[in-house]
């Protein structure tokens, strides 16, 4: 009996002295890595800033429940690590091509923050059917603009739903004289805004007693634009060599039906997967061009081409 306990303790011994080696050797080897190789996982105070604004209307921050409901959204998207990163990467490939429509349509640079509110740079679908970087839903899209049939969806062209979303927001800024407000319409809708504003007899978003979802959302785009505008003061270190970047690309413009869209991919150089992940607006394996119509597609290059565009 006494021979078995020794045994007892010496295999716990040996556990035990295993646990606090690996974790010495743990906190050894991270303390030698660069700092910019450190995941910074510590919890740290976040200062709220003093001052803020969206689309140059300033944020009333001396007001508690203002203050309060930006630091909710703060926090939600400092500590979302995984998530806030891979919007930070996204949005160094996104970024420019929406701001260049945002500023052709003179519509404020700060909307980039709302595509990410929506849709964190990527092409989801809500339960609701809303679609896109944008998240327009169907009835929506085709009303500003969007041609949206069994082979085509332009809510997933990056270009034309922007120009359908800067539509609908200059007509809710017309409204309601408010970029503020004109981005909370975007969520819950102009009639419901219009309703809330009658009823309260109020005239800013920060104001309104409005739905959950709602009450949040400008404060969810504002929490972005403040971690995306300086992530290194929220500790998102991220190297330039781990950002996403614009893949080279040829155009083609397309007057013609294109009756197999995988053999028209192998025939400029690429494959059906590559053709659809730069073109996501198309939806079939075909692409059917009426007398006078024409499309743009994006061909992935990554090798220097001769010819900058092609006409089919």
């Amino acid at each position: 009996m006494k021979e078995f306990r020794w045994q007892y303790f010496g295999l716990l011994f040996l556990v035990v002295g295993i646990i606090v080696y690996e974790i010495y050797k743990f906190f050894v080897f991270r303390s030698n890595l660069p700092a910019q190789e450190r995941l910074e996982y510590e919890t740290f105070h976040i200062e709220l800033p003093e001052n803020l604004d969206f689309c140059g209307e300033k944020v009333p921050l001396k007001e508690s429940d203002v203050r309060e409901r930006l630091d909710r959204e703060l926090y939600i998207n400092v500590y979302w690590y995984s998530s806030t990163y891979l919007v930070i990467k996204r949005a160094n490939r996104w970024f420019p091509r929406i701001e260049k429509t945002l500023k052709e349509q003179k519509v404020p640079d700060d909307f980039k923050y709302l595509v990410v509110a929506e849709s964190q740079l990527t092409n989801s679908v809500s339960p609701a059917g809303a679609t896109g970087f944008w998240q327009l839903l169907e009835e929506t899209a085709i009303r500003y603009g969007l041609v949206i049939n069994e082979e085509i969806d332009e809510r997933y062209h990056l270009e034309k739903s922007t120009i359908a979303a800067c539509k609908y927001l200059k007509e809710a800024y017309k409204k309601f004289g408010s970029w503020t407000l004109a981005a909370a319409a975007y969520n819950r809708g102009m009639q419901g805004i219009e309703n809330a504003i009658k009823e309260q007899q109020v005239t800013s978003y920060y104001d309104l007693a409005l739905n959950p979802e709602t009450s949040r959302y400008v404060f969810r785009i504002l929490a972005y634009k403040e971690i995306m505008t300086n992530p290194k003061k929220y500790r998102f270190n991220l190297s330039k060599n781990s950002l996403y970047y614009p893949e080279p690309v040829r155009y083609i413009e397309v007057t013609k039906s294109i009756p197999n869209l995988a053999l028209f991919a192998k025939e400029h150089g690429t494959n059906l997967k590559l053709l659809k992940l730069h073109n996501p607006w198309l939806r079939s394996d075909k692409l059917t061009v009426k007398e006078e119509q024409k499309y743009v597609l994006e061909i992935p290059q990554y090798e220097s081409s001769e010819e900058d565009e092609e006409i089919l």
